[in-house]
């Protein structure tokens, strides 16, 4: 007996023997992405604090390295942003239910981060970026006495 491989019968059976595993798979995967964007938990002081200094040990690193101090931020800064979206949906515990978009934790990263590089590797920090933060800390500092 030969089979006829090219018979509509035998390719419709194939066909459903290949199709039938991908709907499984992809409702599984679905189903999965809907459960871990349920277990998503507000990043703590803890969390913020390893991710700037990571970012600032990056900072310092990519400074002594002889890559653009502007690049190197910029890449310690998103990826600050990046972890905080991607393991805690944009939220911070301290700001309570509110989640902080992408730009505005890049923000906030870029101030933490040189924060931090300050008291790492002070003199890899150009002086006008030094300035700047020291201007807009003042300013915060005088904003929250109100």
């Amino acid at each position: 007996m030969d089979i006829n491989f090219f018979s509509k019968r035998f390719l419709k059976l194939l066909g459903i023997g290949l199709f039938i595993p991908f709907i499984f798979f992809e409702n599984d995967t679905i189903t999965q992405q809907i459960k871990a964007e349920k277990n998503l938990i507000a990043a703590s002081d803890k969390d913020i604090f390893l991710y700037r200094q990571m970012g600032a040990s990056y900072l310092c690193i990519a400074s002594k390295a002889e890559v653009d101090f502007n690049k190197g931020l910029g890449i310690a800064s998103a990826t600050f942003a990046n972890v905080i979206i991607g393991k805690h949906g944009g939220a911070i515990k301290q700001l309570g239910s509110k989640k902080l978009d992408e730009k505005k934790l890049y923000n906030a990263g870029t101030f933490q981060i040189v924060g931090s590089a300050l008291n790492i590797c002070p003199e890899s920090i150009p002086k006008n970026i030094k300035n700047d933060y020291e201007k807009r800390l003042k300013k915060l500092v005088k904003e929250n006495k109100k």
